[in-house]
């Protein structure tokens, strides 16, 4: 298992880090203004640089009152399966008694925390929410050059902009397939699908002979639609430039191709499932928290879903062993790959007080080498000094990881453009246009090649308009 040497890092690929400087008088002036908290210390003159930091020697005497708002909601209840905000900030208080670590729980996250940050109403820290990367300094300290920062961290390009990385990713995701290996057994399935015709079988062979719902959708929860998006790159073209800068320019990126690659036969996949009656009965009624524990029971054959959902469904029964993750049903010309990359960044506030800047990008630096959130939760480890991978990736030895190179530079906004004038907004929250296969494959109303048609003219009707032509 490694990342494709078409990618610009190794396997221990490239994250955020913080390069903060001293805030100007200015820049102190309305940071005391801000609503973070925290006492200023006088022994507290400058912002460290990430790299500069020592964990169990910088800041050990530093006292702060810090806050995070988070998408981990689930992290907040005393009854999570796995290691809880609570826990974790138990941990770091041993060596650094002195802070104090608030965590605020967002449900409706990418939207809510849009509004938080242009309302300056969210604290010291918080996870990054889709926004321009230009927009950027607005709102966050940085981390440190871009070289700095991949030196220490995986996947760094996510948020930098300018030379400068403004976010340090929580995790690293691979986007794969989750399944149940009882199922499959059952199922009279012996080898794991590499083409989206091997894994229509495979499909039909849970639907003939379990009585597991062979492909379950999550169409009720939205957000769980938005996935699909993720496979259309590495994993579906083997190119580490395919997101961010050849679909950004190619001419309808949506049509076939003809060899059972491409963004073509990932949404195929689902059209077909759903036409052939191999979903739930009725996709209006997906229940996203109830799904966890009917696969784990062995209820449901697969769910298309990022790394990051394997541990939730291992911990949502009696059956752990029975959860098993693969790489999506692609191969490129007789070679398969995956798509991987950050989720969430931490951004810290940089309008916050130099002494809660401080105690933040320890905090952060703590749960990205020392914490093991990474690995607890079924990731991708986030500091380049870890190479112990969680058992979610036994089935992708062999595969080469693809991490998506950035935009061009002068170009780092255009998706965002092309996203929102298409209304496609790939990979970014397009939600409903994935539904919307669900809906036609399902009523049989509009043929697959009919709505990549459509795709393809409104993205290259967003090109004339961007110049991307």
């Amino acid at each position: 298992m490694k990342i494709t040497t078409k990618v610009a890092f190794t396997l221990t690929a490239a994250a955020s880090l913080f390069a903060a400087t001293a805030c100007s008088k200015k820049e102190a002036a309305a940071s005391s203004g801000s609503s973070s908290s925290g006492s200023a210390s006088s022994s507290v003159q400058t912002v460290l640089n990430y790299k500069d930091i020592v964990l169990g020697t910088t800041g050990t005497d530093l006292k702060a009152n810090i806050s995070l708002m988070s998408h981990r909601t689930d992290m907040l209840d005393s009854g999570y399966s796995g290691t809880t905000w609570a826990q974790y900030i138990a941990e770091f208080n041993k060596s650094y008694p002195g802070i104090t670590v608030n965590v605020e729980g967002i449900t409706d996250y990418a939207s809510v925390s849009l509004l938080r940050l242009q309302g300056g109403d969210w604290g010291d820290m918080m996870m990054i929410p889709a926004i321009d990367k230009k927009e950027l300094e607005n709102y966050f300290q940085p981390f440190g050059s871009l070289s700095e920062v991949s030196s220490l961290v995986r996947f760094a390009d996510q948020w930098a902009y300018g030379d400068k990385v403004y976010g340090i990713p929580s995790t690293g995701n691979a986007q794969g397939v989750l399944y149940n290996k009882k199922v499959f057994k059952d199922a009279g399935i012996t080898t794991l699908p590499k083409t989206p015709d091997e894994f229509i079988d495979c499909l039909k062979k849970i639907k003939s002979n379990t009585k597991a719902i062979p492909l379950y959708t999550n169409y009720a929860a939205g957000w769980t639609m938005g996935a699909w998006d993720a496979y259309i790159g590495g994993s579906a073209t083997g190119s580490a430039d395919f997101m961010n800068n050849t679909l950004l320019h190619s001419k309808n990126p949506f049509a076939n191709p003809g060899d059972g690659t491409g963004p073509y036969n990932v949404y195929k996949v689902l059209y077909e499932a759903t036409k052939q009656g191999l979903i739930e009965a009725d996709y209006t009624t997906t229940d996203w928290e109830g799904c966890k524990g009917m696969i784990n029971r062995g209820e449901i054959g697969t769910m298309v879903l990022g790394s990051w959902a394997y541990t939730q469904m291992q911990g949502a029964g009696p059956n752990p062993d029975d959860i098993g993750y693969m790489s999506f049903p692609i191969t490129v010309k007789g070679k398969q790959y995956a798509s991987a990359g950050p989720d969430y960044n931490f951004g810290i506030n940089a309008k916050a007080s130099d002494t809660n800047k401080m105690a933040a990008m320890i905090f952060i630096k703590w749960m990205t080498e020392k914490s093991g959130f990474a690995y607890n939760e079924g990731g991708i480890p986030i500091a380049t000094s870890d190479s112990k991978y969680p058992a979610v990736y036994a089935a992708f030895d062999g595969i080469d990881f693809v991490a998506d190179n950035p935009a061009k530079s002068g170009e780092e906004d255009l998706k965002g453009k092309l996203d929102a004038d298409s209304e496609l907004n790939i990979n970014n929250g397009g939600n409903d246009k994935i539904q919307a296969i669900i809906e036609h494959a399902f009523y049989k109303d509009k043929s697959f090649d009919d709505i990549m048609a459509d795709w393809n003219k409104a993205w290259s009707d967003a090109q004339t308009r961007n110049g991307a032509n």
